[in-house]
């Protein structure tokens, strides 16, 4: 009888410790949630449009969208709008290249003389792992995202192009490199890039939104870009649409579109082994150093940052971005902390929102600072608000609340030839200008701005004398606008 008064008070116990650890799990969660989410609120008051998907210890903490989507049409981001992922497209390349390994199709240490022919003696031996770590030594890109181009003058031009180091010898961050294993994905496989990834990759992970044409996209999610939370681009799945494929530019590196619930069925893919096998995974998220010191705290894994942190623990993270979007994810596997942040109104106060809510997480004590509205969004509002006469003071905020911004012309020189862009406000353009060029009175660049100032204004004379003192500046793209000017 004692024995069994002992056995149900011992099980009672358990399901208490077992209630109470439930409950503190509940707490710490809700708290987390707490956090993040004033955090955001706060910040989308200044201008942060974007969303935060949290996963920790398998329970998602956060997944929400904050500012709009669309302005024209007022829709809110939320977890299944769709952004443009940029350079965490190359995750997906790489592991549809670790896919095709345990297909025995290819392996890692093949050369690029296994896939293309009549390749130039110094690109020949380019292994796969090379282009995989950003070790090849081929160049950056060779042409903007959406410049058209064919697929034989692209790998033409590519290959030609002079090596900035031996194979093997240095990191340089390549995009063309990841196109390269596109291209190697659609000759080993016989599918195209991106079908040989719907296929292999976001069927078998559930993901439906994710992609460049072939999803059935859910066009009332789709976000548009504003660049600063000033200049507005439709979403980059349209450009596609409109032309019905996408350019080597592109394809393999970067340019993908996807939302947050599609990027938390590949964390859990990926998690689960569903994509990849175990020994696949562990060479995907591996660190192969920067540089030849296998001391090096930081690397490259296939796709995939790869940083050590204390507690013998690890941090693997990338970012992606066409200017317009940013897209960040954030994974520490020890501690099971995923993190999906993606913004639609890029600028440099919200490129590091991702970090900020990592050290939230990890740090209870972390206290973020607010995410302050951008200077040029800032400069912009004010403007609508105030005229000409009120510069000084404009001038006073800028210095006093963007000093990091207020480095050098940049900023004022940006802000005025943004006004004549959109041909408006053009009296606070050339009051820009004005300005710009009274605080570096020796750079050519912005004594032309201030002649376009003037032009815009129809002020010609002025407009020639401000061409001149950029010419004997020495910024010799003057002379043109000078001699159309004067015939006129």
């Amino acid at each position: 009888m004692k024995k069994t008064i002992f056995l149900i008070s011992a099980i009672a116990l358990i399901q208490v410790g077992i209630f109470n650890l439930s409950a503190q799990q509940k707490t710490e969660s809700t708290a987390l949630f707490s956090k993040i989410d004033t955090y955001l609120t706060a910040g989308s008051k200044n201008g942060f449009s974007g969303a935060i998907s949290v996963v920790k210890n398998g329970e998602i903490i956060i997944n929400k969208g904050y500012g709009e989507a669309n302005k024209d049409i007022q829709t809110l981001n939320n977890p299944n709008t769709i952004f443009d992922i940029g350079s965490n497209t190359k995750q997906f390349t790489s592991t549809a290249i670790l896919k095709l390994v345990e297909q025995n199709k290819l392996n890692v240490t093949d050369s690029l003389s296994k896939f293309f022919d009549k390749l130039p003696i110094d690109k020949q031996n380019i292994t796969i792992h090379q282009l995989l770590t950003h070790t090849a030594g081929v160049t950056e890109s060779i042409g903007r995202d959406f410049d058209e181009i064919s697929q034989m003058d692209f790998f033409e031009k590519l290959f030609t192009s002079k090596l900035l180091a031996e194979p093997g010898e240095m990191y340089s961050y390549s995009n063309v490199g990841y196109s390269i294993l596109g291209r190697i994905i659609e000759l080993t496989s016989g599918l195209s890039y991106e079908a040989f990834l719907n296929k292999y990759l976001f069927t078998p992970a559930g993901m439906k939104q994710t992609g460049y044409l072939l999803p059935k996209w859910d066009t009332k999610q789709m976000s548009h870009g504003y660049n600063r939370n000033i200049i507005e681009m439709e979403s980059t799945i349209t450009r596609y649409q409109e032309t019905g494929d996408l350019t080597w530019h592109l394809k393999g590196n970067g340019g993908i579109n996807s939302t947050q619930n599609d990027m938390l069925l590949w964390y859990k893919a990926l998690k689960t082994n569903i994509i990849l096998k175990p020994e696949s995974f562990k060479k995907l998220t591996t660190s192969y150093p920067y540089t030849s010191s296998a001391k090096s705290a930081s690397g490259y894994g296939y796709g995939w940052g790869v940083k050590k942190i204390e507690n013998n623990s690890k941090r693997i993270a990338h970012n992606g971005s066409n200017g317009t979007y940013w897209h960040t994810l954030i994974w520490y596997p020890k501690e099971d902390i995923y993190i999906v942040y993606a913004t639609n109104a890029n600028s440099s106060k919200v490129e590091g929102i991702a970090y900020v809510v990592a050290k939230i997480i990890l740090d209870e004590s972390y206290v973020p600072e607010p995410i302050k509205n951008n200077a040029y969004s800032f400069t912009m509002v004010y403007i609508k608000q105030h005229s000409t006469d009120k510069s000084n003071e404009l001038l006073t905020l800028l210095q006093d609340n963007y000093a990091d911004d207020f480095r050098n012309g940049g900023l004022l020189n940006t802000l005025g030839n943004l006004l004549l862009r959109f041909n408006e406000n053009l009296d606070w353009a050339l009051k820009l200008f004005k300005m710009n060029v009274q605080l570096y009175p020796e750079d050519g660049n912005l004594w032309d701005s201030l002649g376009d100032g003037y032009n815009a204004n129809n002020l010609k004379e002025d407009a020639i004398k401000s061409y001149q003192k950029a010419i004997e500046l020495g910024y010799k793209d003057s002379q043109e606008k000078l001699t159309k000017l004067a015939k006129n």
